[in-house]
């Protein structure tokens, strides 16, 4: 069954129960396309830390019908890009290739979904690949902290768990593993395929149906436990080397399915989306004590964070941390003025059509929507929506920051 969503945007289920979905951009001579597989991280047990990331490596080895070398020139021989990634909910690969090679690239993407061969030589050298991430990671202080941070706020929940894994479940994991998750998560009926670009509809789903599984595949879909609480107070962690301080505090936020997470987008770009923003303006550009601060939030299906970042030098740690809480408790208990919500609205729908030029933005957009079980909403109907976001909305949104609230940590060179 085929559904239009907006003029150029279609939605179809095939009998595999696999979800296609497009949106045609007559302004582009290209596609995005891409496959998501509803697994991450979140879904893994402790002992299998890592395993959608290894096995998201490892599809890249070989297929039935490829060689490593074989998948990178398919794409790249027609002048397109391929790429992965693993988050905590699910996998993703995608390609990006001229319209006229849309074929190739669905090829490739459903021989990497349905025929990675996982062969036992190809482990071993991809574990040592994911062992140097691993390592370049904890040599990234920027990085570290994040995942320093979320560990301690998650406090055991697997929202908070690493998507690389650890040394220890990375080591551990074998192939027949890698053939176990494969066999349960790589299932049509738990993928999404959307593409955006110069692409007919009825093009699209005829040769996805061409090259996906006619009928579902019987099997076990993981569920994500559900978040009960997050960890509040402070934490410092000092490690060998570097010269600054990494500072975040951040707190529960909100589910992708909250009706105020178009108002704390609209938050937390005023509070360090940008160089106009809160922190910027106070912490660097008033004060002089970081060059990186800002705002970030991430909205899950069962969870969700908001927070802060800086890095500082420790002699001007106690300030920086001082004036971040400071501008979070000013957040929280006042929100945003009628000057600032308009102003931070604007920013936001500008964003907003500077990200739909681009057919990788779009394709993600309708993944999500899907991934996410949200409604379509057109470009009209988006913007709409902020406008929408009142004094009231904003004030709820800003007491996620309330630093009564708030997990803190700090790392520190030893």
């Amino acid at each position: 069954m085929t559904e239009r969503l907006d003029r150029e945007v279609r939605r179809s289920v095939l009998s595999s129960g696999t979800v296609v979905l497009s949106e045609r951009m007559d302004s582009v001579r290209s596609v995005a396309a891409g496959v998501w597989v509803r697994r991450g991280t979140a879904h893994e047990q402790p002992e299998y830390r890592g395993i959608a990331h290894l096995l998201e490596h490892m599809v890249f080895k070989g297929t039935a019908r490829r060689s490593a070398q074989e998948i990178a020139t398919a794409v790249e021989g027609t002048g397109g890009s391929l790429d992965a990634y693993t988050t905590h909910e699910h996998t993703s690969f995608q390609v990006r290739v001229p319209s006229d090679h849309m074929g190739t690239g669905l090829d490739v993407l459903a021989d990497l979904a349905f025929s990675p061969a996982l062969r036992v030589e190809d482990l071993e050298l991809e574990r040592e690949v994911v062992l140097e991430e691993i390592s370049r990671m904890e040599d990234t202080p920027d990085d570290l902290v994040f995942e320093l941070h979320s560990e301690f706020m998650y406090d055991g929940h697997p929202y908070g768990s690493p998507i690389l894994g650890t040394r220890e479940t990375v080591e551990s994991l074998d192939a027949a593993d890698l053939r176990r998750l494969h066999g349960e998560a790589y299932r049509p009926e738990n993928m999404v395929v959307a593409v955006a670009g110069q692409v007919d509809h009825d093009e699209l789903l005829a040769q996805v149906r061409d090259l996906w599984p006619a009928e579902p595949v019987t099997g076990r879909l993981a569920n994500v436990p559900t978040l009960q609480s997050t960890a509040v107070g402070a934490r410092v962690v000092r490690r060998a080397g570097g010269r600054q301080v990494h500072l975040i505090a951040g707190a529960r936020g909100l589910d992708h399915s909250s009706a105020l997470r178009h108002a704390a987008i609209v938050v937390g770009q005023a509070l360090g989306g940008g160089m106009s923003s809160r922190l910027f303006q106070k912490v660097r550009e008033q004060l002089g004590l970081a060059y990186s601060v800002f705002s970030f939030q991430s909205f899950y299906a069962r969870g969700g964070h908001v927070g802060a970042y800086l890095a500082t030098r420790p002699e001007a740690a106690a300030e920086a941390r001082d004036t971040l809480l400071s501008e979070l408790r000013a957040l929280a208990e006042h929100g945003l003025s009628r000057a600032e919500l308009d102003e931070v609205k604007e920013q936001i729908k500008g964003q907003i059509l500077l990200s739909l030029e681009s057919p990788s933005s779009r394709m993600h957009r309708l993944a999500g929507m899907v991934l996410y079980e949200e409604p379509y909403r057109n470009l009209d109907t988006l913007v709409e929506l902020i406008e929408g976001i009142d004094l009231d909305q904003a004030a709820e949104a800003s007491k996620l920051y309330d630093p009564e609230g708030l997990a803190v940590l700090e790392l520190w060179p030893a």
